[in-house]
């Protein structure tokens, strides 16, 4: 099983930035894809930005050139940098990994591929 701890939310002023972490925690596990989701009041989540294992990015409509995801495979840890923050971006942020088990004995993944969220961090933008 995989442990997701979100931080680095808060409050920022419209133009602000913000930069997220998400540290990953748990045994013999390989972490394929981890990523940010947000959620803001009465709408549904929506990816924000996802990366691979090798590092290939991926972003939702809105962020791409003023988000930038990054990610630690030593530490087990994913980076949301967040510049010239918006009012509307003001939501809850979710870290997303999908993980398989790892065969230490084989040195390779194994099994199907599993999903964790961790618990969200509020990101509110306002003046």
């Amino acid at each position: 099983q995989v442990q997701l701890v979100e931080s680095g939310g808060g409050l920022v002023q419209p133009g602000g930035s913000l930069n997220l972490s998400c540290v990953a925690s748990g045994r013999i596990l390989f972490i394929e894809a981890m990523g940010w989701y947000r959620q803001a009041p009465g709408k549904e989540r929506e990816l924000v930005a996802q990366i691979t294992s090798g590092g290939t990015p991926k972003y939702g409509d809105s962020e791409e050139g003023r988000f930038t995801i990054s990610r630690d495979n030593a530490v087990n840890t994913v980076y949301l940098q967040m510049n010239s923050l918006k009012p509307e971006d003001t939501a809850v942020y979710f870290c997303n990994a999908d993980w398989r088990y790892y065969s230490d004995k084989d040195k390779t993944p194994i099994g199907g591929t599993f999903v964790s969220w961790g618990q969200g961090t509020q990101v509110t933008v306002s003046s």
